[in-house]
């Protein structure tokens, strides 16, 4: 995994406000800490930060006062609202030291004919290398049939990486496509079930004067 490298600046005023007035300059209020060392409270500078934190797991290489510091982004707060981000929370990290992470996982391929693919699971909890850590993991249900289950234990990761969840937590299930007799009675159900009564309109045939 590449490094994105970005500047950052000591910040010695705290609260809402002055993190009000850095969001305005164009930065971030973000901390570093991990590794036993004492929090270090930074702005980051806020386009540069944005388009590297659209990345999942991205390695930042932080230099502050000419010190870098290798860290990943372990807390990305935003607004709820309008979506800008609001502080970033870095945590240390070594390179050649392990670290767990949740990476996205992606479906690949066309199951077999007149079945449904469900997925589970969107990320993947594993362990990895610090500097190796893998942007996404693939699972291919090419031809896979109905009735078939796919295990996190089964998806194959990168060399050197390692599953952290739970090995027998579903990824993929794959099911029946439902006919259209199924989808008809389903679809009674549960109108049934909401209290629905479908009216029935009777056609009434008129005599011509």
């Amino acid at each position: 995994m590449s490094e994105t490298q970005l500047a950052g600046e000591k910040r010695t005023s705290f609260g809402k406000g002055a993190a009000r007035s850095i969001r305005r300059a164009n930065k971030i209020p973000a901390v570093v800490y991990g590794h036993g060392e004492a929090p270090l409270h930074i702005t980051l500078p806020g386009h540069e930060t944005l388009l590297a934190l659209r990345n999942s797991n991205v390695l930042l290489n932080v230099t502050v006062d000419g010190e870098s510091h290798l860290t990943l982004p372990k807390d990305v707060q935003r607004d709820a609202l309008k979506g800008f981000i609001e502080h970033v929370d870095l945590l240390v990290v070594r390179r050649g030291e392990k670290v767990t992470v949740d990476v996205p996982l992606h479906l690949e391929g066309e199951a077999g004919p007149e079945t449904v693919v469900q997925q589970e699971l969107t990320t993947l909890s594993v362990e990895a290398e610090a500097t190796h850590i893998p942007t996404a993991v693939t699972v291919s249900v090419e031809g896979l049939t109905a009735g078939t289950h796919v295990a996190a234990s089964q998806v194959t990761l990168p060399e050197g990486t390692t599953l952290a969840g739970d090995p027998e937590q579903l990824v993929v299930v794959v099911t029946a496509a439902a006919t259209a007799a199924q989808a008809e009675a389903e679809l009674e159900a549960a109108e049934a079930e909401a209290g629905i009564v479908k009216e029935e309109h009777t056609e009434v045939a008129g005599e011509n004067a």
